[in-house]
């Protein structure tokens, strides 16, 4: 098998753990003290992601753990479990920052953000630009697409404070209730991604996918000279590695030997160039 570099990964998530925890400590406490609906509800976001980093180091500790006699693949899909969990414990926050700010958008008297929240939503936008691009640097070193996904995620954090900042400098001009609006929108975003890690996850676990991706591995086969046809190509996600089951036709007239060395050669190609993991072929006599 084709075992990828999971252990270089935690570098990213523990970085992202550390970053969320102080900014989400930071952001509560600062837009308890200067009254912003808007970055009160971008630190339970971080908050959030405290939660899903967690789930993401977790699951990259369980995956390197060896195949045993009842994980024979390997525990590679302990990491999406993990992030299934996640995505759950999101969505709750998520629709807690939406009714509250709901509510206090139609309220008559709305307080004025003090401008130390805005200059904490601008600065804590900066940070996770920079944890983003590290994050997503490692996961192309390591080639993780748990670490990927994550660093998709620190971009998006980003954003939702910058979001934030522009809220509450608006309500500095009269627009009071541009910073509930801003904490209703950062609400929507953390349902978003909670969404999306969700669908992602179940999509691994009920043995989807890329469609795409598996008839360009289908022609990668079909290039070897010796193979006559491929008739029956399937593939499944385990974590963020992919396994395939492959059969293929080939000269009845081969011997056992060279037919396995054709095998040979199809499972390391797949295995360098297209990160498949583990690649079962079954050969058939091709009959014209």
């Amino acid at each position: 098998m084709n075992q990828p570099n999971l252990k270089g990964g935690e570098k990213g998530a523990w970085i992202s753990i550390f970053a969320y925890l102080f900014l989400s400590g930071a952001k509560l406490i600062v837009a308890y003290i200067g009254d912003s609906d808007a970055l009160w509800a971008d630190g339970l976001n971080n908050s959030t992601d405290v939660v899903a980093s967690i789930a993401i180091l977790i699951g990259l500790r369980i995956s390197q753990k060896p195949p045993d006699q009842n994980h024979r693949y390997g525990h590679y899909r302990a990491e999406t479990i993990a992030s299934l969990l996640a995505a759950f414990i999101m969505v709750a926050v998520g629709l807690q920052v939406i009714f509250s700010t709901i509510g206090k958008m139609f309220e008559t008297q709305i307080a004025k953000p003090d401008m130390l929240t805005a200059w904490t939503a601008l600065g804590a936008a900066l940070v996770m630009f920079f944890v983003y691009r590290y994050n997503l640097s490692l996961s192309r070193k390591v080639n993780s697409s748990a670490l990927y996904a994550a660093s998709q995620d620190n971009r998006s954090d980003a954003l939702v404070s910058i979001g934030a900042f522009i809220g509450i400098i608006g309500a500095q001009f009269g627009l009071y209730w541009l910073d509930p609006l801003a904490g209703l929108i950062v609400g929507i975003i953390i349902c978003k991604t909670a969404w999306d890690i969700f669908k992602d996850s179940t999509l691994s676990l009920t043995d989807g996918f890329d469609e795409e991706r598996l008839q360009t591995i289908k022609q990668e086969i079909k290039k070897f000279p010796e193979v006559k046809i491929v008739p029956d190509i399937k593939g499944r996600a385990l974590g963020n590695q992919s396994v395939l089951d492959v059969t293929i036709k080939v000269d009845p007239n081969l011997t056992v030997r060279q037919s396995h060395d054709i095998t040979v050669r199809i499972e390391k190609k797949l295995a360098n160039e297209y990160g498949i993991l583990y690649t079962h072929i079954h050969i058939e006599p091709y009959i014209e």
